[in-house]
């Protein structure tokens, strides 16, 4: 399959099926225990319909957004995702260089495989440092300081992964990062040897955020050590209100997905949320992000910015999003399986057709600005 073969999401995910090893496609693809959340995540989309308005006078529609501070030229964001140099050599450069050319918004982890400085470097647009909370204080400390420095505008604190979810994919192939393949592993990455080649002549795979805390040599820690032993189940909204108080700027909590926790958000300084049940891939049985939109946005949508992902693969899902209330939504494997088939290339042309779905989608609902969606152009069955 090439590129310019790609119509859809699905083109793109068995694009990348067929350059991926097993384990790393299963990796993006997977999700914890039987996987429900991960599929309710876009079935949720397709359980609401849309009511479309006619001859509004539609020959141009802005769909730029303001969100967090930030003006996007469109209402999508590459959220932040980890390991991204594993899927393709370019990693959070290609998707950085991408969101720039598109306007839009995009985060670095602090489990990127490039830096936060690099990547602020690529791409004017808007970044969004996304990072974990960690049993050390000073290493919190130290990142913040970090992400002020390089200019990042947004912190984005990831709530919902104090432990690592069962992803039992990955427990079939021995995945983990750095390497401890079983034979069933190993054997799907010998049929692949172009990804193999690929790895092993480019520059060597680091996680620069983490430089001296995790080593990708196997040394210091792995990445599921990083989970069990660095960060800090023990987290409280105290400790959170002290983090936002020191940034003193925009802060984001990801994985909000209750109305009490969206309240507790506002009160304690935060000035956004998404909600995200982490693409399915932490507690699965957990309710889709686009199911507690609307109660979320009810309760406090004129107080704290609400944004949500998970599931969407359509430029019709956004809007569906929006029309909730929502004010800009998250993409996470709709970009990552583009960047493992092709790199840049492949990132622009997903962000390329998501601009177009989303145009084409306003002007067909008779809506000229994303303000102009509005509840009643949507019917849950």
């Amino acid at each position: 399959m090439r590129l310019n073969q790609c119509q859809n999401f699905h083109d793109f995910r068995r694009m990348a099926r067929q350059r991926l090893p097993g384990p790393i496609f299963n990796y993006i693809d997977g999700a914890a225990d039987d996987e429900t959340t991960y599929r309710r995540n876009t079935e949720a989309f397709e359980a609401c319909d849309l009511v479309p308005d006619v001859l509004r006078g539609v020959a141009d529609v802005d769909m730029s957004v303001t969100v967090m501070g930030q003006k996007l030229a469109m209402p999508v964001y590459c959220s932040p995702t980890a390991l991204q140099r594993l899927f393709h050599h370019d990693g959070e450069r290609a998707v950085a260089a991408a969101a720039g050319k598109f306007g839009t918004m995009f985060g670095v982890s602090s489990l990127g495989t490039v830096s936060l400085e690099e990547a602020r470097r690529i791409s004017g647009g808007p970044q969004v440092y996304q990072f974990y909370f960690h049993k050390d204080r000073g290493l919190n400390r130290d990142m913040m300081a970090r992400a002020k420095a390089a200019g990042v505008q947004v912190m984005m604190l990831t709530v919902d992964s104090i432990t690592g979810g069962n992803r039992e994919r990955d427990k079939r192939t021995g995945f983990a990062i750095p390497f401890r393949l079983n034979l069933a592993g190993i054997a799907q990455f010998a049929i692949k040897p172009a990804w193999a080649i690929n790895y092993a002549t480019h520059e060597r795979f680091r996680l620069p955020q983490l430089d001296g805390h995790v080593d990708m040599g196997g040394g210091a820690m792995s990445i599921s050590r990083y989970f069990t032993e660095m960060l800090d189940p023990a987290m409280t909204w105290d400790d959170v209100a002290a983090m936002v108080r020191e940034w003193g700027g925009q802060f984001c909590l990801k994985g909000i997905m209750s109305v009490e926790d969206a309240r507790r958000a506002v009160d304690i300084g935060c000035t956004g949320i998404v909600l995200s049940n982490h693409g399915g891939r932490q507690l699965d049985g957990s309710r889709s992000a686009f199911d507690q939109l609307a109660e979320i946005v009810d309760a406090v949508g004129d107080r704290i910015d609400v944004m949500m992902d998970g599931g969407v693969q359509r430029g019709t899902h956004v809007l569906k999003a929006l029309a909730l209330g929502a004010k800009a939504v998250g993409l996470g494997r709709y970009y990552l399986f583009p960047l493992a088939a092709a790199g840049r290339p492949g990132v622009e042309r997903a962000l390329e057709q998501m601009r177009v779905e989303i145009e084409r989608a306003m002007k067909l609902m008779g809506c000229r600005t994303v303000a102009e969606l509005q509840r009643r152009h949507l019917r849950f069955r």
